[in-house]
């Protein structure tokens, strides 16, 4: 479902006013249930946690060069969030195509690109059906700001790495990201909060962790609180996962660096390949600056 260029967006189905994670939300583990996390409130405060301007100067042009570097002109930007990204690469000079689940965070991603003088081409679309709802072949799809962790069920996981392998072109990109969970899982929780999350006054924080669920809270400076659940992905399941679904040459960066060590970065960036290589009947497949 698009959003008129006037920015008309009645047609489009409301979230809840309150977010709902039942009786007990550490035992709210269903991928739907992202539907009811990203309220309008929530939404609107989004831009706080991020910071558009110390988020572009952190990540610097990482994406930009990642896509050049693949001859990608088409980008479907499959979890738009807030637009972030997808301004980006528009002034930057792709052609993109910008999607999501939450209609409250399309509202905001196409109020913001208007604000910067752009109109986004927008799409409301669930990953597991994203070729009913989105039309097209892409260069690249990028997945982004730890969204696929939304994704509770391995059957799910599967399914919208299928559907992003399906819409890519035969020579075409996968760009996923996710948290360091490793760390989490293993260490406890801390963070740099210097690429991602670059708000000032805002605090993002796990309020409960184990292998199926990290429940993160999210608290503003007008002591608003939200909650997010998601599924801690381990690195080397998502590149297997990646890897079982077709896609190549992964190469796995660590905060936008080409080496780290594993206990270091707070998020991984993978870059998959569709086109198949094989060396001497096997795949190769990549971490860079770290062994599998």
């Amino acid at each position: 479902m698009s959003i008129p260029k006037d920015g008309n967006t009645h047609s489009m189905p409301l979230s809840p006013p309150q977010q709902r994670f039942g009786k007990n939300p550490v035992k709210q583990r269903e991928t739907d249930n992202y539907a009811q996390e990203y309220i309008k409130g929530f939404v609107d405060k989004w831009d706080e946690l991020i910071d558009w301007d110390s988020r572009a100067e952190s990540e610097g042009d990482f994406f930009i060069q990642a896509l050049r570097k693949h001859n990608v002109r088409r980008v479907l930007d499959v979890a738009t969030g807030t637009g972030f990204h997808s301004v980006r690469l528009l002034e930057a000079g792709f052609e993109v195509v910008s999607a999501d689940g939450s209609p409250e965070m399309l509202v905001k991603a196409f109020e913001n690109a208007r604000h910067r003088g752009h109109i986004l081409r927008t799409v409301q679309a669930d990953w597991r059906w994203l070729n009913r709802d989105v039309r097209g072949e892409y260069d690249a799809i990028i997945c982004l700001g730890n969204s696929f962790t939304h994704m509770f069920q391995e059957r799910d996981r599967r399914k919208a790495l299928a559907e992003y392998y399906a819409m890519l072109k035969h020579d075409g990109i996968l760009i996923l990201d996710q948290r360091n969970y490793d760390r989490i899982l293993d260490d406890g929780f801390s963070s740099k909060h210097t690429y991602y999350y670059c708000g000032d006054n805002v605090r993002a924080a796990p309020e409960h962790i184990d292998d199926g669920l990290a429940r993160f809270r999210y608290d503003f400076p007008d002591q608003s609180s939200y909650h997010l659940n998601m599924f801690p992905l381990r690195k080397h399941y998502m590149r297997r996962l990646m890897q079982e679904v077709g896609f190549q040459n992964i190469e796995t960066f660590g905060d936008f660096q080409e080496t780290y060590h594993d206990e270091e970065p707070d998020f991984y960036i993978h870059v998959a390949e569709k086109s198949y290589e094989s060396l001497e009947g096997s795949i190769d497949i990549q971490v860079a600056g770290a062994s599998q």
